[in-house]
């Protein structure tokens, strides 16, 4: 007989990551940056401190404010021990694209990212051809466009 399939069978290894002090205006730069931006992960050490939607951010807010004041965790998160078709269901059911997936001390270990048709979900190598075929480097990206250098993102994704 098979395994039951898990989040942590499934989820991306190497989602892009935000640095937790992120502004509401880089986090509206990143959302602006694409499309498929459904969720920021908002990381200190290593340690998930909130994830942010479109919705999170009201048109009034301060730009120079911290972003993740408006986020949330609660019912963003999923345990890589859970079985995928349970959380499939979750994520069907609250009419979720995204999940955070975290260990029991809120350490960020992936992504669990439900594809456009809501039936499959996103693979790295499906992520990584996908930021090919736009040009995009394979690596994922850290936020505050234009705030930090390339080398400085590097280091703090590698932290993680």
């Amino acid at each position: 007989m098979a395994a039951q399939r898990t989040v942590g069978d499934a989820m991306l290894r190497r989602p892009t990551v935000h640095a937790a002090d992120l502004t509401v205006g880089a986090a509206l730069a990143a959302f602006d940056a694409s499309p498929k931006t459904h969720l920021l992960l908002l990381v200190r050490d290593g340690v998930l401190v909130a994830t942010l939607t479109r919705d999170d951010v009201a048109a009034d807010a301060d730009p120079d404010g911290p972003a993740a004041g408006l986020g949330a965790l609660v019912g963003r998160t999923v345990d890589p021990a859970v079985p995928l078709a349970a959380a499939h269901a979750l994520m069907a059911g609250r009419g979720l694209r995204r999940l955070a997936v975290v260990d029991g001390s809120a350490r960020l270990l992936g992504l669990l990212c439900l594809k456009r048709g809501l039936t499959d979900f996103c693979t790295d190598d499906g992520v990584a051809e996908m930021r090919a075929a736009r040009g995009l480097s394979d690596e994922p990206t850290a936020s505050r466009p234009g705030r930090r250098s390339a080398a400085r993102r590097r280091r703090r994704r590698a932290r993680w």
